[in-house]
């Protein structure tokens, strides 16, 4: 199942299923919980897309593809590289995200999300599996210049607007173990891996960041980006596909 968050055509609040057809999304629930009529269906176009969780933290991953690490002149880490982003960069599926001003490169960064289904502190890696709603398609987007120059991972990379995801949240039964991930700007694939290359799966990244902190429902972890990360441009395009998911499109501008 993909399940979708959208305001309707009269800006309503609404949850639902986004069709295989990909044409059709099905409301299954209005503002307030209600149950919706058969009849409530709406085209893609017809409605806004809003991002599939609403999470009080995002807990990113850095350096969880070997080539990655190798482009980004970096050894391999011998456990996960945590940071975090705050609900203020969550950005939509076509929403135009508003880059830093001043800054020579803002990257891209495709990567899976994990969206957690509930409240989970020390978590077994067998069990993990067990407390995630879904997956959904992230854009890391990463501002270089105070990230590497200061070694600032606040400046760079919790600005408003840095991790753009969706468009929705697909099952875990929907995205198999080797799930292609790939990144387009502007038409050009720029990014292409798969789920099976990560150095920590995501079980082990569940264990082991339930060590340190309680997970809510909604939190998302973005588990790290493959080989190809590349600078953005003003009305640059982009697109992340993830085999499963389906496709996380936006565009940026810089002011």
């Amino acid at each position: 199942m993909h399940r979708v968050r959208f305001r309707d055509p009269d800006g309503e609040l609404r949850t639902g299923e986004w069709l295989a057809d990909e044409a059709t999304i099905s409301a299954n629930a209005g503002p307030t919980g209600r149950v919706a009529f058969p009849d409530d269906t709406f085209s893609p176009e017809e409605v806004d897309v809003l991002a599939p969780a609403e999470p009080t933290k995002i807990v990113c991953v850095g350096l969880n593809y070997e080539d990655h690490a190798a482009e980004q002149g970096k050894e391999l880490p011998d456990r996960p590289l945590l940071f975090l982003k705050g609900p203020n960069t969550v950005a939509s599926h076509e929403q135009t995200v508003e880059l830093l001003a001043g800054k020579e490169r803002i990257e891209y960064e495709a990567e899976l999300g994990v969206v957690i289904g509930r409240e989970c502190r020390g978590v077994d890696v067998d069990d993990a599996m067990d407390v995630v709603a879904g997956f959904t398609c992230v854009n890391d987007l990463s501002n270089r210049d105070d990230q590497r120059i200061e070694q600032n991972w606040v400046r760079g990379k919790a600005f408003d607007g840095a991790a753009p995801m969706g468009p929705v949240l697909a099952t875990p039964d929907e995205v198999p173990a080797d799930a292609a991930i790939e990144l387009r700007l502007n038409g050009e694939t720029k990014q292409r891996s798969s789920r099976e290359k990560f150095i920590f799966s995501v079980p082990e990244l569940i264990a082991e960041i339930t060590t340190y902190m309680t997970l809510e429902p909604g939190d998302v972890i973005s588990t790290g980006t493959p080989a190809g990360v590349g600078p953005l441009a003003d009305g640059d395009e982009i697109e992340v596909e993830i085999e499963g998911i389906g496709t996380l499109s936006h565009s940026v501008t810089i002011p």
